[in-house]
């Protein structure tokens, strides 16, 4: 069975001039390739998969070119030794994924590529059901590893550590992170999520999956899930050289940018304590860029000093 790191997430400070105290638990460091949140959801996915004593294990998951997920799926079978099959949005990429970073690392991580149209990939369960039956002892993991296992998972990214915060936030994709935090938080806490897609289910499919109401959700901004703006890149690079801490551009990034926002409009009474969750991701800058540079857009600037 797969054991609990002992490694101790750091909890940073961010130094501002508000008259709250805002915080950054460092969840992108708790391994080099399988990032954050991403970690916790797998862990305890796999750990229940692995205790069936499953023949041939295998592990089966989607994504999008730049899918966290698909990296960290990859990451996760190459480090446990697990094989693993990506199902991946877009068949236009079939014949020009090496040339996709995110795709290019997980099949180095020894990840089986499936290419779909998009169409096809909307149908999640008509997929899962055709390779269920091609893979019938294999573990399939939903798009951003959000289910019940995963929001048990979440709860180690809580502890006495994270106890006497008044507010806990972080970014919200498919809602898993949000639900465990919620679900695990104290009672005196209030759990701020700040979602960086267009998903009006999200609210009924948290409070599911946490057995509680007790979180907000907050958009990013007005942009869709996985547009990256001139003001989201500025803020990255600034947050950087004044932090020298990175961010994605895709969720952490959004997520601290809005936090500061919402400081600036005083959605925090004086002097509260402020938690955000790093949750990695930081492996999407290097496509996130690729992408940039195509468009002749600003870039984020600290890709080398991190890869």
């Amino acid at each position: 069975m797969l054991q609990i790191p002992e490694y101790k997430i750091p909890i940073v400070e961010i130094k501002t001039d508000f008259d709250i105290q805002i915080f950054i638990k460092r969840e992108d460091l708790i391994h080099p390739k399988i990032s954050g949140n991403k970690f916790w959801k797998l862990f305890f996915n796999v750990n229940q998969y692995l205790e069936s004593n499953p023949e041939n294990p295998l592990l089966i998951s989607f994504g999008g070119a730049f899918s966290n997920h698909i990296a960290s799926v990859s990451a996760f079978g190459k480090q446990f030794d697990i094989p693993t099959i990506g199902i991946i949005r877009g068949n236009e990429l079939e014949n020009n994924w090496q040339n996709n970073p995110t795709l290019s690392d997980a099949s180095k991580n020894g990840m089986q590529l499936f290419f779909v149209s998009r169409e096809d990939y909307q149908n999640k369960e008509k997929l899962t059901q055709k390779f269920s039956e091609k893979y019938p002892n294999a573990l399939i993991i939903p798009e951003g590893g959000s289910n019940e296992m995963a929001v048990e998972g979440v709860r180690y990214m809580l502890g006495n550590d994270t106890k006497d915060f008044d507010y806990l936030c972080t970014a919200v994709g498919t809602g898993g992170t949000i639900a465990g935090i919620s679900k695990f938080a104290e009672e005196h806490q209030k759990v701020v999520g700040i979602k960086v897609v267009r998903d009006d289910s999200l609210q009924k499919i948290i409070s599911e999956r946490s057995t509680t109401n007790y979180f907000e959700l907050i958009d990013a901004d007005e942009s869709r899930y996985g547009k990256i703006t001139d003001e989201n890149i500025r803020f990255i690079n600034w947050f950087y050289k004044e932090y020298e801490i990175p961010l994605d551009p895709i969720y952490t990034g959004k997520m601290m940018q809005k936090i500061f926002d919402l400081a600036q409009k005083a959605f925090f009474p004086k002097g509260s304590k402020i938690l955000t969750f790093h949750t990695g991701g930081l492996q999407g800058i290097k496509g996130a860029n690729q992408f940039l540079k195509s468009k002749n857009r600003p870039l984020i600037e600290f890709e080398s000093s991190i890869f």
